[in-house]
């Protein structure tokens, strides 16, 4: 029997998910730029893009660390980058047995593609 557990920590900043209209639509709001901008300074690093690539574009939406750990750096600062991408509300993970399980927001997939349609 597989057992699966996820993981506690620091809960996501419900401020990172981004809830904007287009960029094109308005400008944003002093709250809207603020929330969007956790986002951005999580995805600022271009580790941590690549991480958030390498989960999003991974067969079935989620990506075990084990398949995800060879971007250049050691595997203590992968997990620091994954960490930081949770925190921000960009990723949410599952331990399964040994392994843990990386997922990208679906609500954030569709809000980042929301906010920058023209």
């Amino acid at each position: 029997m597989q057992t699966v557990e996820v993981l506690s920590g620091p809960e996501p900043a419900s401020e990172a998910v981004p809830c904007c209209p287009p960029l094109t639509e308005r400008p944003l709001s002093v709250a809207e730029a603020e929330r969007t901008a956790v986002m951005f300074k999580a995805l600022g690093d271009p580790v941590r893009l690549r991480l958030f690539s390498l989960i999003a574009s991974h067969e079935g939406g989620e990506a075990c660390v084990c398949d995800i750990s060879d971007v250049g750096v050691s595997q203590p600062t992968v997990s620091h980058h994954l960490k930081k991408l949770r925190e921000a509300g960009l990723l949410t993970s599952e331990r399964r047995g040994t392994w843990v399980y990386y997922r990208v927001e679906p609500s954030v997939m569709a809000a980042m593609g929301q906010l920058l349609t023209h």
